[in-house]
């Protein structure tokens, strides 16, 4: 049975398994979804307006949050539709949309990562030549970059899964239409797609990890030379706060993304799914902003500006 077969789209299982934790992960990821709303739009409202943040790495923070603002709203709305009641069923034009705007946003953010890695390198490694060498040009480029890149991705990775002969079930064992669970929804020979998947998650996982370890080994070496102790600590409060981000976005993809059909991926791939379409966007700008001296006095200079114009 072939996709026209079943115009109506899909079934997303969720955790309908588990009906009683359907009414209490909604207020959950209600509650997670306006903290990552709010804390992004923040920083991204504090990366315009503030003077003192035009630079290089707020200029990819304040991206990292647009990022991340499109990736939960891409997939939280139809996950709350589908925890309120009883209806789990997506459109087909509604999961292409999904799926699309998913693959795009999530490869953009792999490039971004790498190139926020790229920029804290020359800042503490080459810290003489950094404003020569990271130019506004240089990080319109950089950011560009990712974002054709991430384009690339959906354009080449959509079309040939949605070719795929679905089981005429057509029920997937996720919150979201994503690639992994498609294929495993696929009543065919997939080989060719998992081949196809394993190659664009060693590109958009395991290279960038392996040049963001790259970086941060060089500046690791270039912080134990530092003879400031206050320039040491803003440096490790930095690069930490970038590392943990890290880490937890590309290991929760690489866990789906790598071998979709293993029954690792198979039975708890949706657990990591939730974690980087809904936590992962919302404890990116408390990462960034709990340790981060100049996201916090930005804070308080704007609330402050806020209360004097309220006074007057």
């Amino acid at each position: 049975m072939t996709n026209e077969s079943f115009p109506v789209g899909f079934i997303l299982l969720g955790f309908s398994e588990w009906p009683q934790v359907e009414s209490v992960l909604f207020w959950i990821v209600i509650m997670l979804y306006l903290v990552t709303i709010l804390g992004n739009s923040t920083i991204i409202l504090l990366s315009c307006m503030d003077p003192r943040l035009y630079t290089p790495m707020y200029f990819f923070l304040s991206n990292l949050s647009f990022l991340d603002l499109c990736l939960a709203t891409a997939c939280v709305p139809q996950m709350l539709s589908n925890l309120w009641g009883p209806d789990k069923s997506i459109t087909y034009a509604g999961c292409v949309m999904q799926l699309c705007v998913f693959l795009c946003v999530g490869a953009t953010e792999c490039i971004l990562l790498v190139a926020m890695a790229f920029d804290r390198y020359i800042a503490v490694c080459q810290p003489l030549r950094y404003t020569t060498i990271v130019h506004r040009p240089l990080c319109w480029k950089l950011a560009l970059m990712a974002w054709m890149s991430g384009l690339t991705e959906s354009l080449i990775l959509s079309p040939v899964t949605l070719q795929l002969p679905f089981c005429p079930h057509h029920r997937l064992d996720d919150f979201l239409c994503e690639i992994p669970v498609l294929i495993r929804l696929a009543c065919g020979d997939t080989s060719i797609n998992e081949w196809q998947l394993t190659i664009s998650a060693v590109i958009f996982t395991m290279v960038p990890v392996g040049l963001i370890l790259t970086s941060y080994g060089r500046i690791a070496q270039a912080v134990g030379k530092m003879k400031s102790e206050e320039g040491r600590q803003k440096v490790i409060a930095t690069c930490s706060s970038h590392l943990l981000v890290v880490f937890m976005f590309y290991g929760t993809v690489a866990m789906v993304y790598t071998d979709p059909k293993t029954n690792f991926s198979s039975k708890y791939g949706k657990f990591f799914t939730f974690f980087y379409t809904v936590v992962t966007p919302m404890l990116n700008p408390l990462i960034y902003t709990l340790r981060n001296k100049e996201v916090k006095d930005a804070l308080q200079r704007m609330l402050r500006k806020g209360i004097c114009l309220k006074k007057y």
